[in-house]
């Protein structure tokens, strides 16, 4: 496991134009990515109840996150994930010695196949960011901002895919903006409702936020806090891949729609408040979280190379 806390660093002129960026580093884990954060006690916590296996489905973060916490609790981690998931997340599964099924045109359908496969092998179905013990864990993430900052940011920026992760921070400190993808809307349109709504669109290249259906416990947590979400493109998560990468820091999509949200807005109307959102101005600190770096080869050397060659 990396020591704790994970590094937070001010962000080079380059990467935040100037104004005062810190970045939290959970890319920095051996896993690559934060998820580890909330599996571990979720996992605990199924292995104490009795259970010697579990199921879930994920893009990869997840997945590897389960996996790897159900190996250091003895147990065993059966992971579904998309027909055409991220290569580089799958062979860290299989490296972790997951039991795979690449099953589902996306995640929620393959979500669907390994709720019905804990059923029938009368396992517990592990879905990311419904677990409450989550929570506590991405909780602490917030702390670590928090003693390592020596105040509380008025501004966190985080990356909203099911929403587990801007809930523990948001418990915290408070409050937090999510950014969520143009691509993959649903948590924006719930969270502005107040309720799961459906959608049609799940095609984000940032696969850590690449969710078709919203989870009703993060929608009524984010809502009643009144959650800002903003709302980023491909071509803007793109240029943040490629602007991490220019800086030295190799990021996945989900970290470079953080960076795309903290350049995109000042003054903004965002999904969610009713009301425009106020990033502070140049002497307040800002913290985006750089939350993994798993992201195929391919498709990274695409965003440093041809960024706007991605929908806008």
């Amino acid at each position: 496991m990396t020591d704790l806390p994970t590094p937070l660093e001010e962000a080079p002129p380059e990467l935040s134009g100037g104004r005062p960026l810190f970045l939290k580093r959970e890319d920095v884990h051996q896993l690559g990515a934060f998820k580890w954060r909330g599996a571990l006690p979720a996992i605990e916590k199924y292995r104490d109840g009795g259970a010697d296996a579990v199921v879930t489905a994920s893009t990869g973060n997840h997945g590897a996150a389960t996996a790897w916490a159900a190996e250091r609790s003895g147990m065993r981690a059966v992971v579904f994930v998309p027909e055409g998931a991220s290569a580089s997340k799958v062979a860290i599964l299989e490296e972790l010695g997951a039991e795979l099924h690449p099953v589902g045109a996306d995640l929620d359908a393959s979500k669907d196949l390994a709720r019905e496969h804990a059923a029938a092998n009368g396992l517990p179905f592990f879905e990311d960011g419904a677990e409450p013990a989550q929570f506590d864990g991405y909780r602490e993430i917030g702390a670590e901002i928090r003693r390592q900052l020596g105040q509380a940011p008025p501004t966190v920026i985080v990356p909203v895919g099911n929403g587990a992760l801007i809930i523990g921070v948001q418990r915290e400190l408070g409050s937090a903006i999510g950014v969520v993808a143009k691509e993959a809307p649903v948590m924006a349109e719930s969270v502005q409702v107040g309720h799961p709504v459906e959608s049609d669109r799940c095609a984000t290249f940032a696969d850590g936020m690449a969710v078709r259906v919203a989870i009703p416990l993060a929608v009524t947590e984010l809502y009643g806090a009144l959650t800002p979400m903003l709302i980023v493109s491909e071509r803007e998560i793109a240029h943040g891949v490629r602007d991490y990468a220019l800086a030295g820091i190799h990021a996945e999509g989900a970290a470079g729609a953080a960076l795309a949200g903290f350049r995109k807005y000042g003054w903004a109307e965002v999904a969610g408040s009713g009301a425009p959102v106020f990033i502070p101005p140049d002497e307040h600190p800002v913290v985006a979280i750089v939350t993994g770096r798993n992201i195929d080869d391919e498709l990274h050397r695409r965003c440093v190379e041809d960024p706007d060659s991605f929908p806008d």
